[in-house]
């Protein structure tokens, strides 16, 4: 199965999340589910701040609708290790009418050139109450666009 990152895709945002002792396992190095929630850290971190300035500028997508992910994987290429911090660098990528891409590599903020790991996510911007897509907000699909 191949799960590699596309070669078309906008940094979109990136960030640093500290590892925490007790994100470790029994081997002694960062537990796999942990790897998805550093990639939800970075996705909700961007999507909040573009959110927000979206509301600042009277641009807010209707109350009741937001993101759900419908699909998700991660490539495991070298194994984290406590301490440290890890680089997550979001990409996205094929915006539709309501869903986009998004794409990850994971480093250490210590060595950000080496990828420990790579993966992505397929967002579906819903309303929640009908529990039915709906089309991106303005704010989000801008940001998606390349410059």
């Amino acid at each position: 199965m191949d799960l590699s990152l596309p070669e078309q895709r906008l940094l979109v945002y990136q960030t640093v999340v500290p590892m925490r002792w007790g994100d470790m396992d029994a081997m002694g190095h960062v537990n796999n589910t942990l790897y998805f929630r550093y990639m939800e850290i970075a996705r909700m971190d961007w999507m909040e701040q573009m959110l927000a300035q979206a509301t600042r500028a009277g641009e807010a997508p209707p109350p009741g609708q937001g993101p759900v992910v419908v699909n998700a994987f991660c490539n495991f290429l070298r194994e984290l290790r406590y301490p440290g911090s890890v680089l997550v660098r979001l990409y996205a990528a094929n915006p539709g009418r309501s869903s986009f891409d998004t794409f990850y590599e994971l480093a250490r903020d210590d060595q950000p050139d080496e990828v420990f790991a790579s993966g992505g996510a397929k967002v579906v911007w819903i309303d929640h109450a009908q529990r039915r897509s709906v089309p991106l907000p303005t704010a989000l699909r801008q940001a998606l666009a390349p410059a």
